[in-house]
């Protein structure tokens, strides 16, 4: 089983209580990495994170085993680090840099995040740019924590639906040592890209080899699609119950480019989170057992 030790399988937990908790959420269920809010994730304002919470979150990752590579904390839905609008953007950037601040506090090394929307209003270009610029402008005001950026699906106008359009950005990121990628596979289904065979899977991650680069690739979201292939739905379902099907999975497993690093489940029923960890670790087993 030693060949296991670099998967690093869990789930995005709750931090409800403070985020203390969520490493022992993690626990609870089996799992060896984590995904959390530091704040309210639909909320702009936040109290600071208490001392005492912030020296208890590290000691609880040390009792799990969890170190900070494994934790995969995820920023506010609300920012917009590509708004079209300059109040509301640099309002996005100063939310940003707090929240690079918080896992900074928390000992952590990632911050993944959504990129941004042009709400139609600016070009695809032009929006790219702001994004970049936004990353830029906050890894200059902050120090050791990785911005990471998520693939999405594409819905509505947001952008990183494509591996071109991750490299866009990437490309104008001043310090590339502290930018990373986290892909979803949702998302990535969603935005066109077809996960549902090992042979198509082989070409997907070539692509983004070719494209992005697996340097960057810093953490995953391991997920099954209610929206069919191309949809543009950013709708989750449990492993194995939506359009994609369990291939990806294995395959995933299987391939050592996907180790150490957070594979993190966003899947749509908690209460099978612990039995899916399971499953994942099962098919890492009989891939070095076949």
């Amino acid at each position: 089983m030693s060949e296991l030790k670099s998967y690093y399988v869990g789930a995005h937990v709750s931090a409800s209580g403070g985020v203390q908790n969520a490493p022992l959420n993690a626990r609870a269920i089996g799992a060896n990495a984590f995904a959390l809010f530091t704040k309210n994730q639909r909320r702009w304002e936040a109290k600071p994170l208490d001392p005492k919470s912030i020296d208890a979150f590290r000691e609880n990752c040390a009792a799990a085993g969890i170190s900070a590579e494994q934790v995969l904390p995820h920023d506010s839905y609300l920012i917009n680090l590509g708004h079209p609008d300059n109040e509301a953007l640099e309002k996005s950037r100063l939310a940003f840099v707090d929240e690079l601040e918080r896992c900074a506090q928390l000992g952590l090394c990632y911050l993944n995040f959504h990129p941004g929307s042009h709400l139609r209003e600016i070009s695809e270009s032009e929006c790219l740019t702001r994004i970049a610029k936004s990353i830029n402008l906050a890894l200059d005001q902050t120090e050791g924590v990785t911005a990471v950026i998520e693939n999405t699906a594409g819905q509505g106008s947001n952008l990183g639906h494509s591996f071109a359009q991750i490299a866009e950005i990437i490309d104008q990121v001043e310090d590339k040592t502290r930018v990373g990628v986290c892909l979803d596979t949702c998302h990535l289904f969603a935005a066109g890209y077809d996960l549902r065979t090992a042979e198509s899977c082989a070409e997907v991650f070539s692509d983004f080899s070719d494209t992005v680069g697996f340097e960057y690739l810093c953490g995953m979201h391991l997920n099954d699609s209610k929206g069919g292939l191309n949809s543009r739905l950013d709708r989750h379902h449990s492993l194995g119950q939506g359009e994609i099907g369990l291939e990806v999975f294995r395959f995933l497993m299987a391939d050592d480019r996907f180790r150490g690093i957070p594979l993190v489940l966003e899947t749509i029923d908690e209460t099978i989170w612990a039995d899916e960890i399971q499953l994942l670790r099962q098919f890492a087993v009989r891939a070095v057992t076949e």
